[in-house]
């Protein structure tokens, strides 16, 4: 799971890369390629942000053209963001050969009873995983957050990672 785990981090760091965005940026914008539309505090909520944290990123990725914000359709005090068209075909030009090789490559190796438990181990794990994310972030932090810049680009170091 770990290495599995640190592919999928490298994988999304280098999508960050070219996208030009830090790794939170890009977890938002992942956010907003599965829905169709949502509000600044859902992302809030789910990048684990203050208000004002999500104000900022959202400002950038707007400057960027890679999402728009418009005013909520029957309460005007809420905001709606959206994927841009556009971000939303460079993404996908970015993320076909992986989605295709899946697809070839992956998917023809089980069968559609073995696909079911996969896929019910992901959903499982993700929901384990979401209720330990919450846990930690009701730990108060025994360092201030680091702040600026992102996390250097290329892969993690397997061999003296943590276990």
């Amino acid at each position: 799971m770990q290495t599995y785990q640190a592919a999928v981090d490298d994988f999304d760091r280098e999508l960050a890369r070219l996208l030009g965005v830090n790794e939170t940026d890009l977890r938002c914008l992942e956010i907003l390629l599965d829905v169709e539309e949502t509000a600044p505090r859902e992302l809030s909520a789910q990048l684990g942000l203050s208000t004002g944290s999500v104000t900022a990123m959202l400002d950038r990725l707007e400057k960027l053209g890679y999402l728009t914000r418009s005013p909520h359709p029957t309460d005007r005090r809420k905001t709606v963001v959206r994927a841009t068209a556009d971000f939303t075909e460079h993404a996908y030009g970015l993320m076909a050969p992986f989605l295709h090789d899946v697809t070839e490559r992956l998917l023809p190796r089980y069968t559609p009873e073995q696909l079911t438990v996969i896929a019910d181990f992901f959903a499982r794990n993700r929901d384990i995983q979401q209720e330990h994310t919450e846990r930690l972030r009701q730990i108060p932090a025994s360092h201030p957050p680091r702040t600026g810049g992102r996390q250097a680009p290329g892969p993690r170091n397997r061999a003296t990672g943590p276990k």
